[in-house]
């Protein structure tokens, strides 16, 4: 248990910038606290005692500002930072070491019956003000720019940018986890390749105008070298 803790602990010092010591963010990380209290919750949830496990949810909710369902499936080294306005569904599930920041929403949309709420994968990072809203998935590495509202699948290494969110292929790399702001806009790169594109057809049209304009100088050169009818 305590090798799993000091882990959880680590794997939040490696991503967090701000953390010092194990110590500081055992007892003063209200999302670390928040995640501590959800897996106790979960654990009677698991068992049947289903008020005991909402009673422990929402005061920790009261306590932190994070509202984590006690049915929800969460991996290792769930990261929330800062933690304030976090919610996250009843069958949301989470893979390992993902980060999530302050307002995130993994919720549902209303009318789906069921698994109502997403699947994230592992490594996956979600910027602050983010909603996350249905049963698909959010695919390993992947993430999700600040304020982004995801409203379908999210493909492994992709990163999701806008309201509502368009999807940035990375190349499938690992994307730096912390990194909220130097993420792809789509409409700014479709904006860029029409701008190529337009840029490549000018090019081709003013050579064949000057393709036109040379042909048009031969012909009536060979005129004037032609001998005239007597």
């Amino acid at each position: 248990m305590f090798d799993k803790l000091k882990a959880e602990l680590d794997s939040i010092l490696e991503r967090d910038p701000a953390a010092r010591t194990r110590l500081e963010v055992y007892f003063l990380y209200s999302g670390f606290r928040a995640v501590r209290s959800y897996r106790l919750a979960h654990w009677f949830h698991r068992r049947n005692m289903k008020l005991i496990a909402r009673y422990i949810s929402q005061r920790a909710r009261h306590k932190t500002g994070v509202e984590i369902h006690p049915g929800a499936t969460i991996g290792k080294g769930l990261f929330i930072d800062h933690g304030m306005g976090v919610v996250i569904g009843e069958t949301t599930e989470i893979g390992d070491y993902c980060t999530l920041y302050q307002g995130v929403t993994l919720g549902g949309t209303g009318k789906d019956q069921g698994k109502r709420h997403p699947t994230i994968g592992n490594h996956v990072m979600i910027g602050s003000g983010a909603k996350v809203l249905g049963p698909f998935k959010v695919g390993d590495n992947a993430r999700v720019a600040a304020g982004a509202v995801v409203l379908s699948e999210v493909p492994a290494g992709a990163t999701a940018v806008g309201v509502p969110a368009k999807i940035v292929r990375i190349n499938g790399e690992k994307p730096y986890e912390l990194d909220q702001i130097h993420v792809g806009d789509p409409v700014e790169q479709e904006l860029i390749d029409l701008r190529n594109a337009h840029t490549a057809l000018s090019m081709q049209l003013e050579l064949l105008q000057q393709k036109l304009e040379q042909n048009k100088k031969d012909r009536a050169q060979r005129q004037d070298e032609e001998p005239g009818e007597g």
